[in-house]
């Protein structure tokens, strides 16, 4: 097995960093779920709403990725790291899908995203220095509150956008299995004073990329 320098692997994330944040970088595996449908009639306020809730969505896809390459870094998950590349590979999925919708939709991911990305990277790494558990236990945690956050998306875009739609209930589903496969895998139950600041910041996040 090669191992690399530490520059080596500042490089890497490097590069794993601007395929994340860069428009039109990252390649999914797997084809959008929205290819299936037409695009429906929507007023202007309906598609605004549509792409600002896509939008949210993306950055959060975006701070996904940067969790879960952030505990790469850090943590050791022996027994599932093949489990949580494949999380990460769905995710990047997500993330595509977001930004071709948003595009769709006629507007922009968020300005943001950068800052996301930097904050979500380092608590990634935090996390996987914590133990494997603990590890595992942010992932679940975070993924319970993005299905909670779907679906609440899903009661939001528009009964005749079948295409936004599509894309989330997808994700969902996807996020949902992240979930399982964290709390099968030995996840800890995170303090409730972590949990409450989580979604703090998850409001906060919400607030400004659906504007920004």
């Amino acid at each position: 097995m090669r191992h690399y320098s530490l520059f080596d692997r500042f490089i890497n994330e490097a590069d794993k960093a601007l395929r994340t944040i860069a428009p039109n970088a990252a390649q999914a595996q797997r084809p959008n779920p929205a290819s299936t449908h037409n695009e429906s009639a929507l007023s202007p306020e309906e598609r605004q709403h549509a792409a600002g809730l896509m939008r949210v969505n993306h950055t959060g896809e975006v701070c996904a990725q940067a969790l879960y390459q952030g505990q790469a870094l850090t943590a050791r998950l022996p027994d599932v790291r093949a489990e949580m590349e494949r999380a990460a590979k769905e995710e990047e999925d997500h993330l595509v899908w977001c930004e071709e919708r948003v595009t769709e939709l006629g507007s922009h991911t968020s300005y943001l995203n950068p800052l996301w990305y930097a904050m979500s990277f380092g608590i990634g790494a935090v996390a996987g220095l914590a133990g494997d558990k603990w590890s595992l236990g942010f992932v679940a945690e975070t993924e319970k509150q993005v299905c909670d956050h779907l679906q609440s998306h899903i009661a939001k875009v528009p009964v005749q956008d079948e295409k936004t739609r599509a894309i989330i209930g997808q994700m969902h589903h996807d996020e949902n299995e992240h979930m399982q496969m964290a709390l099968q895998a030995g996840a800890a139950e995170l303090p409730a004073p972590v949990k409450t600041l989580m979604t703090a910041v998850a409001k906060v996040m919400t607030a400004a990329a659906y504007r920004v």
